[in-house]
């Protein structure tokens, strides 16, 4: 089979995983749970089941049962009858009447209330729903898929989740990995979305330097792939020039990798005192004395005022503001600890 997987753009050993899992799975009617953190592209992986599978030219009807309010999922879910509530001015089909030959997909399953998963199993184990203020249950030919951040097997533990619709849901386990555990993903998505959003405003494409690669390579991307999508987004927008420095990355990112990025290395002493010594006057003992300053009272406040006119210079940017004053990012931070000046 053609797999096909638009949307989900990587080439990774661990994506490449899931991709041989999505190619034997696609195919069935088996109920599959798809679990992994915010932002990793569930409802994509989702999709990507739905189109390989026979119900493909079915409809595929999503629904985030942390999205919709608890009082009105049941009626999101199975539809209502004329007159079931204050509200019901008419009858309406629910989701899973809407998805009838096709797939449904539950994102965020475990926020569902424990009374609302009860009848989820009744679907799963008898194929039939029934309206909200029905009288009568109707067969439904739907595949169920469900998605979750969450540790379904802590939340049965912690008696939140039903055990006997986690057994059901889990027929087939697909884990969508991280971004960070993706490895060269992280480089190859970045690109794809510069690209995509430089086109869609009419810009030139940017480009990444080598130092920006390695530091969005290092960053842990906590908000997985739509963190990094927004940040190419944002990019796209906002940078000047057409090559991604490090100095365009903002504080949150820079000082999250910390010091990985090679910075010009500093002159040698010989070379230093040479350059210091065109137009710069030496303090004296005579100067040190008119102020009532000892050598390292003297030493400390010329050291705190470099730190900190190096620190404006940045806009406060540790990473370009060590660059400044030749020195490590992490020697930098350090000073700025020991002086309480974080």
């Amino acid at each position: 089979m053609d797999l096909k997987t638009t949307g989900i753009i990587g080439q990774s050993t661990s994506l490449l995983e899931v991709f041989k899992v999505l190619a034997k799975v696609a195919p069935t009617d088996s109920t599959v749970l798809v679990t992994g953190e915010s932002g990793t592209g569930k409802e994509l992986l989702v999709r990507a089941l739905h189109s390989n599978s026979l119900r493909h030219q079915a409809p595929f009807v999503p629904i985030n049962c942390g999205a919709i309010p608890k009082e009105l999922l049941e009626s999101e879910l199975f539809g209502h009858e004329k007159g079931a509530f204050t509200h019901a001015i008419r009858s309406r089909p629910g989701r899973f009447e809407m998805a009838d030959g096709g797939t449904i997909f539950l994102d965020e399953i475990g926020e569902m209330d424990l009374p609302l998963q009860v009848k989820i199993l009744r679907v799963l184990q008898e194929k039939e729903i029934e309206r909200v203020g029905g009288t009568c249950t109707k067969k439904v030919d739907v595949r169920i898929v469900a998605a979750t951040n969450r540790d379904l097997e802590e939340e049965v533990r912690a008696g939140r989740f039903r055990e006997d619709l986690f057994y059901r849901l889990n027929v087939i386990p697909m884990h969508l990995p991280s971004l960070r555990d993706r490895g060269g993903d992280i480089l190859v998505l970045a690109e794809y979305f510069l690209e995509k959003f430089c086109e869609r405003k009419g810009r030139v494409k940017l480009c990444l330097a080598e130092d920006t690669r390695k530091v969005l390579a290092a960053y842990r991307w906590p908000g997985n792939v739509r963190e990094l999508e927004n940040f190419m987004e944002r990019l796209s927008i906002l940078c000047d020039e057409d090559l991604v420095q490090p100095s365009d990355l903002p504080a949150k990112i820079l000082d999250d990798v910390g010091d990985i990025v090679t910075l010009p290395e500093p002159p040698e002493p010989a070379q230093a005192a040479a350059a210091v010594q065109q137009g710069f006057v030496w303090p004296r003992i005579e100067h040190l004395r008119e102020h009532g300053l000892g050598l390292k009272e003297f030493l400390d406040l010329a050291e705190e005022k470099l730190l900190l006119e190096a620190l404006d210079m940045a806009d406060g940017v540790k990473n370009q503001a060590a660059e400044i004053l030749g020195v490590k990012r992490t020697t930098l931070i350090e000073k700025l600890k020991k002086k309480k000046l974080d």
